[in-house]
């Protein structure tokens, strides 16, 4: 599976961005799908995952309010909706295609990331 992340940007606070995770490979469909996103001082954040053929999302649950993730397993794309952005979701976003849920080392798979920068 390979994965291409794109969407990022520059915007103001309170703007809405919508990331995409396109996927490559006839297995897209059979995994769990999520964004992580990390700043240069943090560890890799989990954001939010979908499981395999879509289904109740996972969240971390300060995001839930102002995010939402879907798929559309015909176009093996996986889209992370993100509305009301403040300067703190600031980061590199990155998709990845695994089992891991909320664990960044249960993914195999990874996309690039795509920059986000949220300015007040």
């Amino acid at each position: 599976v390979q994965l291409q992340a794109s969407g990022g940007g520059t915007v103001q606070a309170g703007d809405s961005l919508r990331l995409s995770c396109a996927g490559s490979g006839r297995t897209f469909s059979r995994h769990y799908v999520a964004w992580f996103r990390q700043t240069p001082r943090e560890e890799r954040e989990f954001v939010m995952a979908v499981g395999p053929g879509g289904g109740s999302p996972y969240y971390k649950e300060a995001l839930r309010d102002r995010f939402t993730i879907s798929r559309d397993d015909s176009k093996s794309t996986v889209w992370l909706q993100m509305n009301s952005l403040k300067p703190e979701d600031t980061a590199v976003y990155f998709c990845a295609a695994g089992a891991g849920i909320y664990n960044p080392l249960g993914y195999s798979y990874w996309g690039q990331g795509t920059q986000v920068t949220v300015s007040s």
